[in-house]
């Protein structure tokens, strides 16, 4: 399995990354520093200053930057819902290789 998958199905077509509330984010960046996948990215000018660059970066069903967060401002998907979707798309996927070879 390659990095580009994460249970034989596509991570771009995985929702899993961090979402950033910016109303509890205090700007301390522990999560820049703490995630080693260079998911998020600071921009001094801007405002907020941070954003997720990357979430396809982030390793699915990680959560360790939103432990480091001490105002809590970092959240991610229900991994119980990401878990079904993944499951229900390695399912849809075989069903079609099986279709495809059927019709060869």
């Amino acid at each position: 399995m390659s990095e580009s998958t994460f249970m034989g199905v596509e991570r771009d077509r995985i929702d899993w990354s961090p979402r950033i509330d910016f109303s509890k984010c205090n700007d301390c960046m522990d999560c820049v520093k703490f995630c080693p996948h260079q998911v998020f990215e600071v921009d001094e000018n801007a405002k907020p200053k941070l954003k997720v660059k990357n979430p396809n970066n982030c390793v699915v069903f990680c959560r360790a930057c939103a432990k480091t967060c001490g105002p809590d401002a970092i959240t991610f998907p229900d991994k119980t819902k990401t878990t079904k979707m993944i499951k229900a798309t390695r399912k849809a996927e075989k069903a079609a290789e099986k279709e495809a070879k059927a019709n060869e």
